[in-house]
C-alpha cells in the first residue's frame, strides 16, 4: 500500500510541475546584432515605474542572443540596449521575435521580422527623431536671431502638424494595439507631442484608453491610460467652465492690482510690486495662438521706443503648454512669467479679465492708470505717463 502511494504521489508531483511549467507563458527574442563583438547587450523593461533591466548578454564574434521572459498580460514595451543605443520593441502576445540590426547604427537598422506593431513603432520613433531635430535647429536660430519669432513659431506649428497628422492615422487605424499606446505618450524635450489637454489632441488619448479598457481591462497599464485620460478630460472641463464664467465677468477698473509672483522661463520668480518706480505694461497673454506672434511684435515696438525712460513689460502667459511657452517666450526682451493654472488661474477673476489679451498700464507709484483690450490705443496709453 505504501508502495502504491509512493507511486501515485510521484505521478501527482510530476504532474503538477508539467502543468506549473506550462502555465508559465513566456515570450523570446533572439537574433543578431552586427559590429557587436565583445559588448554587453541589455533587455530592460519600459515599465509605468521606470526602467527595469531584465537580463544582460555578452555578444561574440557573430553577434548572436536570446532572451526569454514572462509574458505579459497585455501589449507591453521593453528596449534593447547596447553603450548609448536603444531599440525600443513590443510583445502583444506569447510570441519568438526575430531581431536583426547593426550596433554601428542600431537606431535606423534594427528590425524585427513579421511584426506591424514593431515596424510601427520604429515608424514612430523615426518620425519623433525627425521633429526632435527640427524644432532644435530652429530652437539655435531663433537663439541666434536667423530668424524672427513669427518664423520660429511657424515653424514650430508646422512640425508638430505634419507629425500629428501622420501619426493621427496609425493611432486610429489600430488604437487597441501596443503602437497606438506608444504613439499618444511620445516625448520632444520631456513634452508630450499630443496635448491631453487640447481638444482636437484629446481625441487620440480617449480613442486609445477607451480601445485598451475594452481589451485589457484591469491590467495595471489599461487602468494608468485611462485614469490619466479621465483626468484629463476633468481639468480640460474646468478650465472651460471658467472661461465661459469669465465671459460673463463684469471689467472693473480698480485704483490698483494685486501683487503677481511668478516664475520666467528660467524657473526664477519676479513679483509686479518689484517693477514699482517704472511705468509698467502688464499684459496678459496666450502664446500658443493665433494672435500672438504680431501681438509681441507690436508690444516690441512700443518696448523699443520707451524702455529707455523706463518702460518694463510684465507679460504674464496661460499657455497649458509649458515647454511651447518656454520656446517662445525665452529671447523677449522684457520680462516674461507663467502661470500654470493657464485659464483656470485666479489671477483672472481677481483682475476681472474676461478676454485675453488685456492689458493693464500702471504708473510709477504702482497705481493702474488704464486698462487697455484694444491694444491699437495702448501706445497712447503709455505716452500719457512717460
Amino acid at each position: 500500500m505504501k508502495k502504491y502511494f509512493f507511486l501515485l504521489s510521484a505521478v501527482l508531483l510530476t504532474a503538477t510541475v508539467l502543468l506549473s511549467c506550462q502555465s508559465e507563458k513566456t515570450f523570446e527574442i533572439k537574433g543578431e546584432l552586427s559590429s557587436a563583438e565583445g559588448q554587453t547587450l541589455y533587455l530592460e523593461h519600459r515599465g509605468l515605474g521606470g526602467i527595469e533591466l531584465l537580463d544582460s548578454v555578452r555578444l561574440k564574434g557573430n553577434g548572436m542572443f536570446k532572451f526569454k521572459e514572462k509574458a505579459p498580460a497585455n501589449p507591453e514595451f521593453y528596449q534593447l540596449r547596447i553603450e548609448n543605443q536603444v531599440a525600443a520593441f513590443a510583445v502583444d502576445s506569447l510570441e519568438t521575435l526575430h531581431v536583426k540590426g547593426d550596433v554601428k547604427d542600431l537606431a535606423n537598422t534594427f528590425s524585427i521580422e513579421n511584426s506591424p506593431a514593431n515596424e510601427q513603432i520604429k515608424q514612430i520613433d523615426s518620425q519623433t527623431r525627425i521633429v526632435k531635430t527640427r524644432i532644435n535647429e530652429a530652437e539655435k536660430k531663433h537663439a541666434a536671431k536667423a530668424i524672427d519669432d513669427v518664423t520660429y513659431l511657424a515653424e514650430l506649428d508646422s512640425v508638430l502638424k505634419g507629425y500629428k497628422t501622420e501619426i493621427s492615422k496609425l493611432i486610429l487605424g489600430n488604437p487597441s494595439g501596443a503602437a497606438a499606446y506608444y504613439a499618444v505618450f511620445q516625448k520632444v524635450n520631456d513634452y508630450l507631442i499630443f496635448d491631453p489637454y487640447s481638444k482636437q489632441d484629446y481625441a487620440m488619448f480617449g480613442a486609445v484608453a477607451t480601445s485598451w479598457d475594452r481589451y485589457y481591462q484591469g491590467t495595471p497599464r489599461s487602468k494608468h491610460l485611462y485614469d490619466f485620460t479621465m483626468n484629463a478630460l476633468k481639468t480640460r472641463k474646468r478650465q472651460e467652465q471658467q472661461a465661459a464664467l469669465l465671459e460673463n465677468a463684469p471689467v472693473v477698473t480698480g485704483s490698483s492690482l494685486p501683487d503677481i509672483v511668478l516664475p520666467g522661463v528660467n524657473g526664477e520668480k519676479t513679483s509686479l510690486s518689484s517693477q514699482k518706480g517704472k511705468v509698467v505694461i502688464l499684459d496678459f497673454t496666450v502664446y500658443k495662438s493665433e494672435f500672438s506672434p504680431k501681438h509681441n511684435i507690436d508690444l516690441n515696438k512700443i518696448y523699443t521706443q520707451h524702455r529707455a525712460k523706463g518702460l518694463e513689460i510684465y507679460q504674464v502667459s496661460f499657455d497649458s503648454d509649458e515647454h511651447f511657452w518656454k520656446n517662445a517666450a525665452s529671447n523677449l526682451p522684457w520680462i516674461t512669467v507663467r502661470d500654470p493654472q493657464s485659464v483656470y488661474s485666479r489671477l483672472l477673476s481677481m483682475y476681472n479679465v474676461r478676454d485675453i489679451p488685456v492689458a493693464f498700464v500702471i504708473d510709477r507709484e504702482g497705481d493702474v492708470v488704464a486698462r487697455v483690450e484694444n491694444y491699437t490705443t495702448l501706445s497712447n496709453e503709455v505716452g500719457k505717463v512717460m
